[in-house]
């Protein structure tokens, strides 16, 4: 498929979606504007092409109501949490910012560096399902670790890094390395087969961010201001999160593990939020505000 047909069908999607409903007359006014439209109207023959080729490649069904002649997209319970979101997303952004180049200076963006060196690869290793060889260099480590065989289990992004967990096959453990402390990557001609015990989102539903301990799930509670409130609401931390309102400030519930990336995330809110439960939640938390503080004295 050429980068056009596909912009022309992200353009399509994100432009329905947008409207919730759209008439012919109105999509192709809009259309016009769009910059691979050439100033032509959009042919009924090629719309109705697209509306094929999005159903193919996306598997999202564009509608229409015969009694107003509107066209919707076809509400899915799966698609919201779905990669092919994710993608619509990202490349309508993308497009977006590419018919705005006029403005570029004053658009400000965050780099995710790990995205353009070894994602290919790494993304052709999970549809093959073939192991990788990679040199990797973590931060907190000064030598590189050269040759680590990996069968991948699933990727994730997360700060504005790619990481790729699954087997460490001399070790013997499921590990997670980040995208841009990798070098070297290749596949290799070894096949494996996911464990037919392993589902990823059940490995990482408890989790938060990209350490995947298998330790003990606790009820997590901590209180926030009204103003971070309204943060975590829009939001949210973690698929689990509830709230429990109050006049001066919210509670908000999870069900989820204890990882250090969780505890990151609690100290960089600062005084806006506290943590209720567990005790050894908030133990660590003022373990780490003492360090801290000992920096200053």
């Amino acid at each position: 498929m050429s980068k056009d047909l596909f912009s022309r069908y992200i353009w399509l999607v994100d432009t329905i979606r947008r409207h919730g409903r759209i008439t012919r007359s109105e999509l192709n006014r809009l259309w016009i504007q769009a910059p691979f439209s050439g100033g032509r109207p959009l042919a009924r023959r090629s719309f109705f092409n697209y509306r094929e080729g999005i159903q193919q490649v996306f598997d999202i069904t564009v509608m229409c109501d015969t009694s107003t002649f509107e066209y919707y997209i076809e509400e899915n319970d799966e698609y919201d949490s779905s990669v092919t979101n994710w993608v619509l997303n990202s490349t309508s952004i993308s497009n977006m910012l590419t018919a705005s180049r006029d403005i570029s200076g004053r658009i400000f963006l965050e780099q995710i560096p790990s995205a353009r060196l070894h994602l290919d690869k790494v993304v052709e290793s999970l549809r093959r399902n073939v192991r990788i060889k990679f040199d990797y260099s973590p931060y907190y480590r000064s030598q590189t670790t050269h040759g680590i065989v990996l069968e991948p289990y699933f990727l994730k992004i997360f700060r504005q890094r790619w990481y790729i967990t699954g087997l460490n096959v001399r070790d013997g453990k499921i590990k997670t390395y980040a995208l841009d402390r990798m070098a070297a990557v290749n596949l290799t001609t070894e096949n494996f087969s996911l464990p037919a015990d392993f589902d990823p989102e059940s490995f990482s539903r408890d989790a938060f961010g990209i350490i995947f301990s298998q330790g003990e799930v606790h009820n997590i509670v901590i209180r926030a201001d009204l103003r971070q409130a309204k943060y975590l609401r829009t939001l949210p931390l973690h698929h689990s999160q509830q709230e429990m309102l109050h006049d001066t400030f919210s509670d908000f519930h999870y069900r989820m593990r204890i990882t250090p990336d969780f505890v990151r995330e609690l100290l960089s809110f600062g005084p806006s939020v506290t943590v209720i439960s567990p005790p050894e939640l908030k133990a660590m938390i003022v373990e780490s505000l003492k360090a801290t503080l000992t920096n200053y004295e």
